[in-house]
């Protein structure tokens, strides 16, 4: 059974998703002391978090951070906050998805099994090309005799290149693997991203192993 953390203020609507995900036959941990997040997150070992932003003395973002320093594991964000911005910034810090309220429980549900499948995929696989080996269950690239940790991010963009060595992949694809979405993402997010796989992969001595192929996308070679 697999385990959902909830960190969520509003006493009714967390009471309602544990209620509706328990009927999923998921088990639900809740945190109610908003003075050790991090540290309840860390002893709970749950399988996915759902995250609020707007929450008592420091907003999720910050505990996002906290994450994502100790854990891989998914992170969907639950919030009131909206806009185009907030979102990005929640991907762009590791977040695996982004739910507004307010939402639909079978939507939520949708994209908790779907975050959950992604994840237990990842964790059953090694990639390797030459001497280049992706190890998926902890996110690190070993090229070189180097071992280097990889963010989520960079972890997703190396696994979908290594996955597709010598084609071309679009930019539509990698926007739709990392974020689920192609239209809310700035096109400008990605070439970020890219930028710091560039140079990750420069630190294990991996250089111009990213072609980008104008007005298309990427190649991996």
């Amino acid at each position: 059974m697999k385990k959902i953390l909830i960190i969520e203020d509003d006493v009714l609507l967390r009471k309602y998703i544990e209620e509706y995900l328990v009927g999923y036959d998921y088990e639900v941990q809740i945190v109610t002391d908003f003075n050790n997040v991090k540290e309840e997150t860390l002893k709970a070992s749950a399988d996915l978090v759902l995250l609020d932003i707007n929450l008592p003395k420091f907003d999720g973002f910050y505990f996002l951070k906290a994450i994502r320093n100790k854990l891989t594991v998914p992170v969907i964000i639950v919030s009131a906050r909206s806009s185009e911005g907030e979102q990005i910034r929640g991907m762009n810090m590791g977040a695996d998805d982004y739910v507004t309220k307010r939402f639909n429980m079978g939507i939520l549900v949708a994209k908790i099994n779907a975050v959950l499948r992604r994840t237990n995929t990842d964790k059953n696989n090694s990639i390797k090309i030459n001497d280049i080996m992706l190890i998926c269950e902890s996110m690190q690239l070993k090229a070189n005799n180097k071992i280097i940790e990889l963010s989520k991010n960079e972890y997703k963009l190396l696994k979908i290149f290594m996955s597709n060595y010598n084609k071309v992949v679009s930019r539509e694809e990698l926007l739709e693997e990392l974020w689920d979405d192609t239209v809310f993402v700035d096109d400008n997010t990605l070439t970020v991203n890219i930028t710091r796989l560039k140079k990750r992969l420069d630190q294990v001595g991996v250089k111009e192993s990213i072609i980008t192929k104008r007005g298309i996308g990427y190649v991996f070679t």
